[in-house]
């Protein structure tokens, strides 16, 4: 029984996006990556990444975003 969780890790958040992940998220959108890939990768819900894309979550990493996409 070693494999399963105990109940207050599952309940334990996963992971907390950063800004710089924001950022990232904007790349791999435009990239065409599909929101619960994206989500999968960070392993967050995919609702976080909505928030990111909707400007909800992380307000400014979308400018950041375009500004790296056009140094690159």
């Amino acid at each position: 029984m070693a494999f399963f969780k105990k109940v207050n890790d599952l309940k334990t958040p996963t992971y907390a996006l950063t800004f710089d992940d924001a950022v990232d998220i904007w790349i791999r959108h435009w990239g065409g990556e599909f929101q619960h890939r994206i989500a999968a990768h960070f392993d967050v819900n995919p609702g976080r990444v909505n928030e990111v894309l909707k400007g909800t979550r992380h307000i400014g990493s979308r400018d950041v975003a375009e500004a790296r996409k056009l140094a690159a």
